[in-house]
């Protein structure tokens, strides 16, 4: 097994390691690459979709995504399709995925089908070093309070996607709080934890100051000395850390810019904790 670290902030490539063959061993390696680095990626992975569902096992149950069903076979594989004719796609912003559940996703993995041969990249962003790096004037004012997460899914999931099919659920609004500093379960490390797709409100400040204070956060987090990018080629796979990362889908391949290609993407969430 090689490691080719992406960047200071977070990310790595891993190389001779067979994604459909891993043993408690190897898993166990496996999460500590994980654990160090964030996000780690896989190219080459002849991985079916059983085996798929067999890895995320390791880490923990896997769940059906709230708003968008499943494939028949295995309804815990979301296939995430940006037809070539559409300009947007899914999971363009910065975002943490579901933040807004009451026990948000901890791993989520990402297996690449089709790729579009100019962009689509996807870059990842270690909220960690965020917390870390943040003023602290802005710590003393948010280290003990929540924040309000919330999607309405009919807008950010369907809306925009229509080769992306609902199960039922869609137009039901899930809101939660969690700590603006959550503490990472396993490494006990503090993590930044809100997100500009979903994260509305301090609580306990009024809306002016709460907007005021999220943007100098969201602009924050923003910061490309925190983040990594990785070029997908098909039949990669890439891990993170749901819990203390963040990411972004880049849409630069839709039809205005002369490309319109296809990108389709499966992707699987495990069940996570309840943040603190």
């Amino acid at each position: 097994m090689k490691v080719n670290i992406l960047s200071g902030a977070l990310g790595a490539e891993v190389s001779d390691f067979n994604l459909n063959s891993v043993t408690q061993e190897n898993f166990e390696k496996l999460n500590a690459l994980l654990l160090e680095h964030k996000v780690v990626f896989f190219r080459d992975q002849n991985i079916s979709s059983k085996e798929l569902m067999f890895l995320g096992s390791l880490f923990g149950p896997v769940e059906e995504h709230a708003y968008v069903r499943g494939l028949d076979d295995f309804p815990q594989i979301t296939r995430i399709i940006k037809a070539a004719d559409e300009k947007n796609q899914w999971g363009e912003g910065w975002h943490s995925d579901v933040s807004y559940d009451v026990t948000p996703c901890k791993t989520i993995i990402l297996r690449s089908i089709k790729i579009p041969p100019i962009g689509g990249d996807t870059v990842f962003s270690n909220m960690e070093l965020a917390w870390e790096t943040l003023d602290e004037d802005i710590k003393k004012i948010i280290v003990d309070k929540n924040a309000l997460h919330t999607s309405n899914g009919s807008n950010f999931f369907v809306d925009d996607f229509s080769e992306m099919e609902s199960n039922g659920k869609i137009g039901e609004k899930y809101s939660n709080e969690h700590p603006i500093v959550r503490t990472h379960p396993e490494t006990g490390k503090k993590i930044l934890y809100v997100n500009p797709t979903y994260t509305k409100k301090i609580m306990g400040l009024s809306k002016k100051e709460s907007d005021n204070l999220l943007e100098r956060i969201f602009r924050h987090q923003e910061k490309l000395d925190l983040s990594c990018r990785f070029k997908w080629t098909e039949n990669a796979v890439a891990i993170l850390d749901n819990r203390c990362t963040q990411h972004y889908a880049i849409a630069d391949f839709y039809p205005g810019r002369g490309l319109g290609h296809e990108r389709v993407m499966d992707r699987i969430a495990i069940v996570g904790d309840q943040p603190y």
